[in-house]
């Protein structure tokens, strides 16, 4: 399958997989906002096994963690914060000694590009009616933006303001159409809709904007799960990531 094509079936998962799964696929948990990276991702891991057929399933990180707990198959889960990786090795999910940080990311204030306002910088949202954030209980770029904007003196102005998104992408895609005044993102999903949204600033976070990722502990776990996590370690995999925006750890 070629790269826009698994981009575009991955992004009609709301949760779920991007394609019926038989007990031979890999099943991936990962965040909303690795959607991009980890479709190129899996179309190389499976260039580089022929057989085996990888299949994603994107959502915000504590959500993803609750439907595995609660029995939803899964192989690998990949979460954008360590708030929820320890909420999976408490959840008995994940094994805390097989968790790795694999990549970083950046928080930024947008608008929307058809009606950027008057707001230039952080102060001005002060002045504005609806500002999205993801759901601090339940989603990292949320907490990353809550303590950011705790950081910057902030909060209590946005607070009275927020509009909530179950996970990363949703609160991009309320911005991208116009529904809010200005949101928070990941720098990586700001990015993929470049002409939609505008960037009026990074937001310098108290927490290390880390995501990580392991082997989901339950029977008859994929083979190749070990091997899955390897590649998105590997240069190549660093590689493919990097050019999706992500940074180092």
């Amino acid at each position: 399958m070629k790269f826009k094509q698994f981009v575009a079936a991955a992004l009609l998962v709301a949760l779920g997989w991007n394609a019926p799964a038989s007990a031979e696929d890999m099943l991936v948990s990962a965040a909303s906002s690795l959607t991009n990276g980890f479709a190129e991702v899996a179309v190389q891991f499976q260039q580089a096994h022929p057989g085996t057929k990888v299949l994603l399933s994107f959502a915000g990180s504590d959500t993803l963690m609750t439907h595995i707990a609660n029995g939803m198959p899964s192989d690998v889960f990949a979460s954008a914060d360590q708030v929820a990786m320890d909420k999976a090795v408490k959840a008995g999910v994940v094994d805390a000694a097989t968790s790795k940080d694999f990549i970083g990311n950046e928080l930024v204030l947008i608008v929307p590009a058809s009606k950027p306002g008057n707001i230039k910088s952080l102060s001005d949202l002060a002045g504005v009616e609806r500002i999205a954030l993801g759901n601090p209980a339940m989603v990292p770029a949320g907490r990353y933006a809550k303590a950011a904007l705790e950081k910057a003196g902030a909060w209590n102005d946005v607070k009275q303001r927020e509009v909530l998104g179950e996970n990363a992408r949703q609160v991009l895609d309320y911005v991208a159409r116009g529904a809010v005044d200005a949101g928070i993102v990941f720098a990586t999903d700001a990015a993929t809709v470049a002409d939609k949204v505008k960037v009026i600033q990074a937001l310098p976070s108290p927490i290390p904007l880390r995501y990580s990722i392991a082997p989901v502990e339950r029977e008859n776990r994929h083979p190749l799960a070990a091997e899955f996590i390897a590649f998105v370690l590997s240069d190549q995999g660093q590689s493919i990531l990097a050019k999706h925006g992500f940074a180092q750890p």
